[in-house]
């Protein structure tokens, strides 16, 4: 039941994260300011799975290590003199291939290849953090009609940046409870 219940919320995450990532643009900024709430809500709520699987002590060192590793990433993209724009095919492409060599994955259920994923997708986040924080830099120095949603929209980024580090640091540091 249990397994139910956690394959219907990770279908409700994935499905918040796509309607807010297509339609942002066309929705009003309170409805993606909603949506944004959703997803937070429902990724805390999947997210407390971590409990069970970690001692307390070990997710509260990686939280704070996560923390201070986003924190500094987005100070290096914030304080940038460059556009980034040119990273984005990289980057996100990158990205993409680690989702879908972490969806194999699940099926071939290689140790190896999970632990060098998470090392890929990692650094991968940190260039996507940099990118993202870059953008909002942009954002504020531009006057732009949608700034509201876009503001929310960049606060949906972020939140995915830092989750991701956080995952990826525990999935690799974390002490598992015996």
């Amino acid at each position: 039941a249990n397994n139910g219940f956690f394959t219907i919320l990770m279908v409700a995450e994935v499905a918040v994260v796509l309607i807010f990532s297509l339609l942002y643009r066309k929705l009003p900024a309170p409805i993606v300011g909603i949506l944004y709430f959703i997803y937070s809500f429902l990724n805390g709520v999947s997210l407390s799975s971590i409990f069970y699987v970690f001692e307390l002590n070990s997710i509260i060192i990686v939280f704070f290590g996560s923390a201070a590793m986003f924190a500094t990433l987005g100070f290096i993209g914030y304080k940038m003199k460059v556009n980034l724009s040119r990273w984005q095919p990289v980057v996100f492409g990158t990205l993409l291939v680690g989702f879908i060599l972490s969806i194999i994955n699940l099926f071939l259920r290689n140790s190896f290849l999970d632990l060098m994923l998470d090392w890929f997708i990692l650094i991968t986040i940190a260039g996507v953090t940099i990118y993202d924080m870059n953008k909002v830099k942009e954002l504020e120095e531009t006057e732009d009609a949608n700034q509201e949603k876009l503001h929310i929209y960049f606060a949906m980024q972020l939140y995915l940046d830092f989750i991701n580090i956080f995952i990826r640091i525990l999935s690799l540091f974390g002490k598992r409870r015996k």
